[in-house]
């Protein structure tokens, strides 16, 4: 049994694919499927039924795929112990993040850790929570930037900061005249949501406990970008809750629309999560401070404010 073996097995559950496992290794699908072929004689155990499309792991197949996981993760420790002896940050940080933060931290984030980290390989997709949570249980991320507490015992997570919710108003709303807003004050009011699967959009139910999607006659629009969410007010009257940051990207006009919460103000919790095994810390350490770097001192405390649950 060898590691490489280790990692094919690894790699075609996390892809469901031997075409696709085989890319993601850089070697050709034959190749991939004899070594995998080489391993299921060797154990005497079929590791994957492939009569069945996407390809999937037999029963005693998900066990072994599970405990080469944490062979791998363990295997990799020993080339971090010889970065972690070296000055500079090297390496590759598979990264994941929810679309309701990326547009609004990583810009800055991204320019001042490849100045400072030129030998460092930043690889970066937007997911939902739920697609972060599985890939960085199938070792596909190191980690993620996602609200929480999100509370699975196979990850460990580490707080950034606490990113308040404004609500963002018509002028042809009644609200439209106050200077702060209770929560109730949104029960009578069109709210434009996010679709499902994204967490702010628990997270805006949970603040507003009755409302529902905002419906124009003959419409359903469903969108991942609070930028939309706010151009949709801005021409069909309503209301949203945007993320404290996304007000920069605003302009003097639409931060007139722009209304806070009552004391306490209910703010998302944003973490770095990884897996528990996780191993790159230097990386890791190195980006948090970056991030930090570029967060107001007054989103670090949590004190006086309502964190709201996903």
């Amino acid at each position: 049994m060898t590691l490489v073996q280790l990692e094919y097995i690894v790699a075609v559950d996390t892809y469901r694919s031997f075409v696709g496992a085989a890319e993601k290794c850089f070697v050709t699908q034959p190749t991939l499927s004899m070594q995998v072929q080489k391993l299921e004689e060797m154990l005497n155990v079929k590791i994957f039924d492939r009569s069945k499309q996407p390809v999937v792991p037999t029963e005693i197949g998900a066990q072994i795929i599970a405990q080469a996981r944490v062979i791998l993760q363990e295997s990799h420790k020993v080339k971090e112990i010889i970065n972690s002896q070296q000055q500079d940050i090297v390496g590759e940080l598979r990264i994941g993040i929810i679309p309701t933060v990326a547009p609004y931290l990583l810009p800055q984030v991204i320019s001042a850790m490849m100045e400072k980290y030129p030998d460092l390989k930043l690889l970066i997709w937007e997911y939902t929570t739920e697609d972060i949570i599985h890939h960085l249980k199938t070792g596909v991320l190191d980690c993620g930037i996602m609200a929480t507490p999100f509370g699975d015992p196979a990850t460990e997570e580490l707080p950034l900061y606490y990113e308040s919710f404004v609500t963002y108003i018509s002028k042809n709303s009644k609200l439209y005249k106050k200077k702060n807003i209770d929560p109730d004050d949104l029960e009578e009011e069109n709210i434009w949501l996010l679709n499902e699967g994204h967490c702010m959009r628990s997270q805006v139910l949970n603040i507003c406990r009755t409302t529902k999607d905002n419906r124009l006659q003959g419409l359903t629009y469903n969108t991942g970008s609070v930028e939309t969410l706010i151009r949709m007010v801005d021409r069909n009257d309503g209301a949203t809750l945007v993320p404290e940051l996304a007000l920069a990207e605003l302009t003097n006009k639409q931060l007139s629309k722009v209304r806070s919460f009552k004391s306490p103000e209910p703010v998302r919790e944003i973490s770095i999560v990884t897996h528990k095994n996780f191993i790159k810390k230097r990386m890791l350490n190195a980006f948090r401070e970056e991030i930090l770097a570029v967060i107001p001192k007054t989103m670090k405390q949590r004190k006086k404010k309502d964190v709201i649950g996903i």
